[in-house]
């Protein structure tokens, strides 16, 4: 197959996924079904039909609106479509059809909706993280050489070891953040997402995305606690950017750390 074809087959089929997504970020925080009912207009609970759900294409036909009641759809659903399409080409650029495509693929774009979800809400759902540690340990025996393993029983030791290091060592700083502070400094869901990257990444990149991840929140911390008086920082895309830097750039990046 040629490989504009390729890339155009990868592309439709990332913005049908990113489709999915918002399906998943729009229902998963409100605990309801993505399976039942159908899609519909949050507004007015019309059945969407097939020919007004096709993604990017019915958004901009639409207009960005319901066609039964005029109410606005978000951009957020053009954003993801549009941005998983092109998250699965470029992927596929790094990679091409292989096993670490498929890790990438599920992690990015599982980030993605992490990212957009805590951005929405302030909440990571668990069906998100709990998803991701499952298919990561599946990749961890079918593909070991993503977490630099030779055999099943390496790639499997180098999850688990990334699972239990992510989520141990952001469950000790929450704690020790509420023992200095008197308050919450770190959600659950933050918890299960670094859980989550060490599965993929493994002990030694995990450990790096706990140290990096910060210093991407700092400057959007400072801007909002100058301008807006505000302590909150919604830490999750950072989490997020931080994963997806050490699972692209990882090696290198180890190897510029200890060289």
């Amino acid at each position: 197959m040629e490989h504009w074809a390729i890339a155009v087959f990868l592309f439709t089929v990332g913005i049908s996924f990113g489709s999915f997504l918002n399906v998943c970020i729009h229902r998963f925080p409100r605990e309801e079904s993505i399976i039942k009912p159908g899609s519909h207009c949050p507004e007015c609970k019309k059945s969407i039909l097939w020919y007004d759900n096709i993604p990017i294409l019915s958004f901009l036909l639409l207009r960005a609106k319901c066609r039964h009641c005029d109410a606005k759809i978000a951009p957020r659903y053009f954003f993801m479509e549009l941005t998983s399409g092109v998250l699965w080409v470029v992927l596929w650029k790094f990679y091409g059809l292989s096993w670490f495509f498929t890790g990438a693929v599920i992690l990015c774009s599982i980030l993605l909706a992490v990212s957009v979800t805590d951005l929405e809400t302030g909440l990571i759902p668990d069906e998100f993280t709990f998803f991701g540690i499952a298919a990561g340990l599946f990749l961890s025996v079918a593909h070991p050489e993503m977490l630099g393993g030779t055999d099943w029983t390496g790639g499997v030791k180098q999850a688990a070891l990334g699972l239990v290091t992510g989520g141990g060592i952001l469950w000790l700083t929450g704690i020790l953040g509420k023992f200095l502070f008197r308050k919450d400094s770190m959600g659950g869901g933050d918890v299960k997402l670094l859980a989550m990257l060490g599965v993929f990444l493994g002990i030694t990149k995990v450990i790096l995305v706990y140290f990096l991840a910060p210093v991407l929140a700092l400057p959007v911390a400072l801007y909002l606690k100058w301008t807006h008086k505000s302590e909150i920082v919604l830490y999750g895309p950072y989490l997020a950017a931080a994963g997806v830097c050490l699972f692209l750039w990882g090696d290198w990046i180890v190897w510029f750390i200890y060289h």
